[in-house]
C-alpha cells in the first residue's frame, strides 16, 4: 500500500522545494494537483515527469476515489498552488478519505504563507489563531471577527488586494486600533511586510495601491489592569482551546491565570462543554 505525502511548494521563491519535497515527486506514481497547469510549470522547472492529476474544491468527490485507488499501486503526493496542502483546500478531505481507507498519511513540511507572516511580524507567536480568508461582505466580517476578538491570542487572516482597505475599515471596528503587520508577496521579488496599527495601515495602503496576496497578523486582546474576562470571553476562549489535546485540568489552570477566574470555576465551564 502506498504513502499520501502532503507535499509543501514554494509560495513564490523555487529555492525553498527541499531536496525530499523533489525526490518525493519524483517517486510517487501519481501527483494530485490544485492547479494542473500551475504544478506542472514547477514540475517542469525541476525535470519531474510523473504524472498529474487534478484535485481541487470542485472535482473532490469525483477525484476521490480515482486518488485512493492509487494509493494502491503506490505513494501518491498531495499538493496544492503554493504552500502546504490541506490549508485552505479540500486537502483535508482527501486526507480523512485516506485515513479510513488504511493507508498512512505524511507531511513533507515546507512554505507556509500563514506561519511565514507570523514568524516576521513582532507581534507574539506562543498562541495564535489561524482563520483562512475572511468572508466577502462586510456583515459577515464583523460577525466572524467579533467571535474572535476577545481572545488573547494573535489572528492571522488572509485576504485579496481589492478588498484590503474595507476589511482593515472593519477590523479597526470590531477590535479597535491594534497592532497589526501585513505581509504580502512573501519570498517574491516585491515582498513586503508592514508593521504597525491597524489606523496606520489603512492610511498605508489607501495612499499605495493594495497588490498581491495578503497575510494580515494582528495582536490579540490585551487584559487590562488584570481586569476579570465576562463570562463570554472565557467561554470562546474554552472553545478555541479544547482541540487542543490539553488536559481539563491544564487548560483550568492556564485559563485562569489569563482570564482573572478561579481554576474552579473554569474547570466547571470546561466540564459543561
Amino acid at each position: 500500500m502506498g504513502i499520501l505525502y502532503l507535499v509543501a511548494t514554494p509560495i513564490g521563491n523555487l529555492e525553498d522545494l527541499s531536496p525530499r519535497a523533489v525526490r518525493i515527486l519524483r517517486e510517487s506514481v501519481l501527483i494530485a494537483a490544485e492547479d494542473t497547469r500551475h504544478t506542472g510549470s514547477l514540475l517542469k522547472h525541476f525535470d519531474i515527469k510523473t504524472p498529474l492529476t487534478s484535485y481541487f474544491e470542485h472535482n473532490k468527490l469525483t477525484k476521490q476515489d480515482y486518488v485512493l485507488g492509487k494509493l494502491s499501486e503506490g505513494d501518491v503526493a498531495l499538493v496544492s498552488d503554493a504552500g502546504t496542502p490541506a490549508i485552505n483546500d479540500p486537502g483535508y478531505e482527501l486526507v480523512r478519505a485516506a485515513l479510513a481507507a488504511g493507508f498512512d498519511v505524511r507531511p513533507v513540511p515546507g512554505p507556509s504563507a500563514p506561519i511565514s507572516a507570523l514568524t516576521v511580524s513582532g507581534l507574539p507567536t506562543d498562541a495564535f489563531l489561524y482563520l483562512g480568508y475572511l468572508p466577502h461582505k462586510s456583515s459577515e466580517r464583523i460577525k466572524k471577527v467579533g467571535q474572535v476578538g476577545n481572545l488573547p491570542y494573535t489572528l492571522i487572516f488572509l485576504e485579496t488586494p481589492h478588498r484590503l482597505l474595507d476589511s482593515l475599515a472593519d477590523l479597526l471596528s470590531v477590535l479597535g486600533d491594534r497592532r497589526i503587520s501585513i505581509s504580502r508577496e512573501l519570498t517574491k521579488l516585491y515582498e513586503e511586510t508592514w508593521r504597525g496599527t491597524i489606523t496606520g495601515a489603512i492610511e498605508y495602503f489607501t495612499a499605495k495601491e493594495p497588490r498581491g496576496e495578503f497575510t494580515l497578523v494582528v495582536e490579540g486582546q490585551q487584559t487590562m489592569g488584570g481586569g476579570r474576562w465576562t463570562e463570554e470571553q472565557l467561554l470562546s476562549a474554552i472553545q478555541a482551546e479544547l482541540q487542543s489535546g490539553k488536559s481539563a485540568s491544564q487548560l483550568a489552570s492556564e485559563l485562569a491565570d489569563q482570564s482573572g477566574w478561579k481554576k474552579k470555576e473554569v474547570y466547571k465551564l470546561i466540564l459543561q462543554q
